[in-house]
């Protein structure tokens, strides 16, 4: 069980918190909760807090997926319970109950937590394209390519992201947290996407 304040940042937490991230207090507290999770998680839990924060609920439940020192990962039933301080300021109770078995994330999600970019701009729109249901042809009149180009990028991610085949590939993007959550048509999150230099 942890203890945020307002800005979601971790101000308590007790000993089978800290445990479940392989940290002490002094790693811990101070960080914002979204240092502490997949990438994914704003997307996800934005709108709980800000229900939360607006009195709209009293909790919510949502699976998070945490990460602990060394890129490894745990799935997680996280229930947030919005508690008045001192003050009528708002915080929340956080309570993480993982779950028994290792959660698999491919090598492409410890690259995004350490902040890298994993895909070129023009990767990025071919996911998106593909994500959306673009054909080939499509796809390669949209970006001046030829099919065969649209074909050797899909590959190359492919690859990366170790997959079969496209709707895998779109599929795990959107488990990793890649694609835009919410909106039609799927856009890449700029976090994902190396700055064309």
């Amino acid at each position: 069980m942890a203890s945020l304040d307002s800005s979601l940042t971790v101000v308590a937490a007790d000993a089978a918190f800290l445990r479940q991230f392989g940290a002490t207090s002094a790693e811990i507290f101070g960080r914002n909760l979204y240092e502490l999770l997949h990438p994914s998680a704003p997307q996800m839990l934005d709108r709980h807090f800000a229900r939360l924060a607006d009195g709209r609920r009293t909790h919510f439940a949502e699976r998070v997926v945490g990460l602990r020192e060394g890129d490894k990962v745990f799935s997680a039933e996280m229930t947030g319970v919005a508690v008045q301080s001192v003050g009528n300021s708002l915080s929340c109770v956080m309570i993480l109950r993982p779950d028994d078995g290792p959660v698999d994330v491919p090598e492409t999600a410890a690259a995004a937590r350490r902040n890298k970019a994993v895909f070129s701009h023009l990767d990025a729109r071919i996911l998106e394209g593909v994500a959306s249901g673009s054909s080939t042809v499509q796809l390669a009149a949209r970006l001046y390519l030829s099919r065969q180009g649209v074909e050797y990028h899909v590959g190359l991610m492919l690859r990366r992201m170790k997959v079969p085949n496209r709707a895998a590939l779109v599929a795990r993007a959107h488990s990793m947290g890649m694609l835009t959550v919410g909106s039609w048509p799927p856009r890449v999150l700029p976090d994902f996407v190396k700055d064309a230099k």
